[in-house]
């Protein structure tokens, strides 16, 4: 049998396309565009790391639904006019705030290639699904899992904790669960986490099905570390009383400080008490790759699952989230759902027997793997690893700084990249937050907030590779710029500090 492809008069009236209509044209702009995103990348020091959007501009994004046709010349217009210089600004190396890392070109430029396949990695037999299984097998060799593991691309962290809790919940419940619900058996579970770990692992708790409540806080210590001795009270006190402990979760970089769970000794006690040991390491786990780091985070390897985000210390643009399980039947069981239209095969596009469908809730996956593995391929771990260890130096140098300056107050220890101090005022809480707030409408740094210990702390997560000592300074100088100007002690104006020029 001969394939003859239809001659393009009979492809035209056969259908509408969106393909363009003049391929040299849309070549043109797509370099325009890339070219676009470079300069603006490259030249990103030359930006204020975030500005106000000016009401007239956010009143142009409540136009009705187009319905006639724009060119592409004129939305990308749009675009670099209205969005560009209004962004999140976490490109930016003064941009502290919350845990956002700073992306790379070579990603970017994964990403385009990737939408360029539009690849579906729910299943089947092709090569994306390769990539994403090379990266999981990487992963599981950064934390020395063993040659069973399994591990499955998300949007973040707060995803793979959800997950990782389903897990757990179908190891203790048995396959009943899926079919039944959780029922009177599952009324009596009951996990545990520290009261510094962050708010995702609750609302996991809540969507499983287990609610909130059935999650435990637990005392840290003085470190800001779960205290594994008020752990090992708290299991005992519910197994007395007829509830049935089944998950630790331990912390390997706290939200607010950075602090480090002791690992080895909770995965210690996790496998006396038979308990599902999971690790939130949403970005403090690829400190695996700093071998000046790594050491702190001993024990992680004993985890029966580890939680993680390439798109924060990785470097990689958002979002690649990961969930890294140790006993890939386990995980296996907690999702895979046979289906007719699902059917594996021995032969064609259809073959393989075990799909990344299998070990989560989506069917339809984009390939976030793809960016994942050009930032591994193209800088390698030691690389990133120093990477890693540099935004940690440079929170010791903050930390020094701080205790230099009289003015400022350290409010936490520095554990590795988050440093959390104030500003010594009266009022300092108000006074403080609009210190935040002038440093964001400045656009030289964008921190960001927190409390401890019933205080306001302006919280400084140093994540993009691109932050550098210039950019410490400059905020410790508008700090006590600002600070100084709210407290009306010898300020000069506002306006004399210098600031990037707003964006066009």
């Amino acid at each position: 049998m001969s394939l003859v492809a239809p001659d393009p008069e009979t492809r035209s009236q056969a259908n509408q396309t969106l393909d363009p209509q003049d391929w040299k044209q849309i070549r043109a702009q797509g370099h325009r565009m890339l070219d676009d995103m470079i300069d603006y990348i490259a030249d990103i020091r030359d930006r204020p790391v975030w500005q106000p959007i000016p009401p007239e501009l956010r009143e142009q994004f409540r136009a009705p639904l187009p319905q006639a046709p724009t060119e592409l010349a004129e939305v990308y217009r749009e675009f670099s006019d209205l969005v560009v210089p209004y962004a999140t600004g976490n490109v930016h190396p003064g941009f502290m705030g919350w845990v956002h890392g700073g992306g790379s070109a070579v990603g970017m430029l994964a990403e385009m290639l990737a939408a360029g396949l539009n690849a579906n990695l729910g299943g089947r037999d092709h090569m994306p699904i390769e990539v994403e299984r090379q990266v999981v097998d990487w992963t599981r060799q950064m934390f020395g899992f063993p040659t069973g593991a399994s591990g499955i691309f998300v949007t973040g962290t707060s995803m793979a904790n959800l997950m990782a809790v389903l897990v757990a919940r179908r190891a203790a419940l048995g396959a009943g669960v899926r079919q039944q619900g959780v029922g009177g058996e599952g009324e009596l579970l009951r996990g545990y986490t520290s009261a510094a770990a962050h708010g995702c692992i609750g609302r996991a708790m809540d969507i499983a099905g287990l609610g909130s409540n059935a999650l435990r806080s637990v005392a840290v210590d003085q470190a800001h570390r779960i205290d594994v001795a008020a752990l090992r009270d708290a299991v005992a006190r519910d197994r007395a009383a007829g509830l049935k402990p089944f998950l630790v979760v331990a912390s390997a970089g706290t939200v607010d400080i950075g602090a480090i769970d002791d690992l080895g000794e909770v995965a210690a006690f996790c496998r006396d008490e038979k308990l599902w040991f999971h690790v939130d390491g949403a970005f403090g786990a690829l400190a695996i790759l700093s071998p000046d780091l790594a050491p702190r985070l001993a024990g992680i390897e004993q985890a029966d699952s580890i939680a993680l985000d390439f798109h924060k210390w990785g470097q990689v643009p958002y979002d690649a989230g990961f969930l890294l399980v140790r006993d890939g039947e386990r995980h296996r069981d907690a999702f895979a759902q046979p289906a007719a239209y699902l059917r594996r095969e021995t032969r064609g596009l259809a073959a393989g027997q075990q799909w990344p469908c299998d070990l989560g809730p989506d069917l339809s996956r984009g390939f976030r793997a793809l960016k994942t593995w050009f930032t591994l391929k193209t800088f390698g771990t030691d690389r990133l690893g120093a990477v890693i260890a540099q935004t940690c130096a440079l929170a010791k140098y903050l930390d020094a700084c701080i205790l230099a300056e009289p003015q400022l107050e350290l409010l936490a220890p520095v554990n590795l990249n988050i440093v959390c101090f104030r500003y010594r005022a009266d009022d300092a809480d108000v006074v403080n937050g609009e210190i935040v707030a002038d440093l964001h409408e400045s656009g030289i740094a964008a921190p960001s907030t927190t409390m401890l210990d019933g205080r306001l702390a302006i919280r400084v997560a140093i994540v993009n590779h691109r932050t550098a000592r210039c950019d410490i300074d400059a905020m410790l100088a508008a700090v006590l710029s600002f600070g100084a100007q709210r407290t009306m002690v010898g300020a000069e104006p506002l306006a004399e500090i210098e600031a990037p020029p707003l964006a066009p």
